[in-house]
């Protein structure tokens, strides 16, 4: 059988289903259109454009379809405002702050927070484990109906104010999470002392110490265990 003759078109040939360039006269001639090849280009580029948002939008459908319970828990973490109230019993100060919001915390918000939670005696400020503030929020979240801030009894210790601390009293621990910035001593008020012990404990989300006569429940980021004190 004799094969058809290559069909010549400047320089683009065509024989058979293969189809080759000579490239260099390709690329030479690549600026000069025709007002038909012009329309056909632009058209290809177009259905390119379409076809990539259609794409993108398909793979977002699949993820919704495949793994909706992930989607959705994104989409409200980002809707949650957390907020803390803090008073302390020490300086007098009440702070309200507004610590998380569209799925990250804010830094100033925190910062006001550390501020409250300082070492009164010395003054000395440092950072607290965000999980704790994530725990006191959860936490108060139980009792709904109490519109008070957390009295704070303890927040942040220096080395130096747990070293004098534990000179007078044996119940103070000499790692304590205290000088980590991972614990903290509240009560709530309006929330009786064992009520919001329970609670505590029921979250399971570190330790949890009780102290009826002192008038605070201590809890932690530490490892999950309880006590009681006087």
């Amino acid at each position: 059988m004799k094969l058809a003759e290559p069909l010549v078109f400047g320089t683009i040939f065509a024989k058979e289903s293969d189809i080759y360039c000579d490239t260099d006269a390709w690329e030479s001639s690549k600026a000069i259109q025709s007002p038909t090849e012009a329309c056909k280009n632009a058209g290809s580029e177009t259905m390119q454009s379409n076809r990539r948002d259609f794409i993108k939008k398909g793979i977002s459908a699949l993820a919704l379809c495949a793994f909706p319970h992930i989607v959705l828990a994104e989409s409200r973490a980002r809707k949650i405002e957390k907020r803390l109230s803090f008073y302390n019993i020490h300086t007098g100060e009440l702070t309200t702050a507004l610590y998380w919001a569209e799925g990250n915390y804010i830094a100033e918000e925190i910062d006001r927070l550390n501020h409250i939670l300082r070492d009164y005696r010395t003054g000395d400020i440092h950072p607290i484990d965000a999980k704790l503030f994530d725990l006191l929020y959860d936490l108060k979240a139980h009792f709904q109906s109490c519109t008070k801030p957390f009295h704070v009894i303890s927040g942040y210790r220096s080395p130096k104010t747990n070293a004098m601390l534990r000179r007078d009293s044996k119940g103070v621990a000499k790692h304590s999470l205290h000088m980590e910035g991972r614990a903290i001593d509240i009560n709530l008020p309006g929330i009786d002392l064992a009520h919001l012990r329970r609670a505590a404990r029921l979250m399971g989300r570190g330790g949890v110490g009780y102290y009826p006569k002192s008038g605070f429940v201590h809890v932690d980021t530490g490892r999950v265990r309880q006590w009681s004190g006087s």
